[in-house]
């Protein structure tokens, strides 16, 4: 696993911060993903690239960098 660090814009609140998690470990259940409000913080262990973590986060309609 690797930590992967993203910057995600929107976040507002609880259930954002659950549906982008969730999306994450839709795809790497394994994953430890840490977000922190109301920065958008991202920090996750993870099997996946920086590249699918974003592009997880951008399912949900938020943007990542």
């Amino acid at each position: 696993m690797a930590v992967v660090e993203l910057t995600v814009e929107g976040l507002s609140c609880g259930h954002c911060v659950k549906a982008v998690t969730a999306a994450i470990q839709a795809r790497d259940p394994a994953a430890k993903v840490e977000i922190a409000l109301p920065s958008g913080a991202l920090r996750a262990e993870t099997v996946l690239s920086p590249a699918q973590v974003a592009e997880a986060v951008a399912g949900e309609g938020y943007a990542a960098r």
